[in-house]
């Protein structure tokens, strides 16, 4: 059986980047959003995101979970369970502010978006 596959062009590629950056701001939410009500660590975000339909990589997420704690809107720490440790991050409160004040925004926005529907 042969199957028709699709080869992705310089425009697809470059639809996808367009799709990262206009998701990225929307990741960053959802992460601040889980780590407000809970700790949370990578792997654990990545499958949360992968539940919403979002594919991220470790070597997006990490990036994108340090500068989150960079603008003070995450700590972390390591926890350790035998020999392996995992880094958790939770919300402080200048986290809890900014998804506040984001929260009202995407409100807004959501409304606006769904006038037409």
């Amino acid at each position: 059986m042969i199957r028709n596959r699709k080869s992705k062009t310089k425009s697809d590629n470059q639809q996808l980047t367009v799709d990262r950056e206009l998701y990225s701001g929307l990741i960053r939410l959802h992460a601040l959003h889980h780590a407000v009500q809970e700790p949370i660590f990578g792997l654990g975000m990545i499958e949360e995101l992968a539940r919403h339909g979002y594919r991220i990589s470790p070597g997006s997420l990490y990036p994108l979970l340090h500068g989150l704690q960079k603008k003070g809107y995450l700590r972390s720490r390591e926890v350790r369970n035998g020999k392996s440790r995992r880094t958790l991050y939770r919300a402080t409160p200048l986290g809890r502010k900014a998804l506040s004040a984001a929260t009202v925004k995407v409100r807004e926005l959501f409304r606006e978006l769904m006038e037409g529907y």
